[in-house]
């Protein structure tokens, strides 16, 4: 298992932003993620227009997870309308 930073932008809209925490969070146990602490880092405007959107809800999540379910994990966040980007950081130790 390795630690990882996943930074998750969500949209504004309060039901989205549930509704993709929600499956944020039930895609990572599903994959076998152990979710070590999650820090809201609030609204934000984005660096660039994404699908029409200035701005997004920024959350950090802090996670184990064995390297092999990383990029079927990247796969179900693409498919995820309620996420608008999301970045995993390898954290070295």
């Amino acid at each position: 298992m390795r630690q990882y930073e996943l930074t998750v932008i969500f949209p504004l809209e309060e039901d989205l932003y549930k509704a993709g925490r929600e499956h944020v969070l039930a895609d990572l146990a599903h994959h076998g993620a152990q979710v070590e602490k999650t820090e809201e880092m609030g609204d934000r405007d984005l660096a660039y227009p994404i699908n029409k959107k200035t701005r997004g809800r920024y959350t950090l999540y802090t996670i184990k997870l064995d390297p092999a379910q990383l990029v079927a994990l990247e796969r179900a966040f693409k498919l995820n309308n309620n996420i608008i980007r999301h970045l995993f950081v390898k954290v070295e130790e």
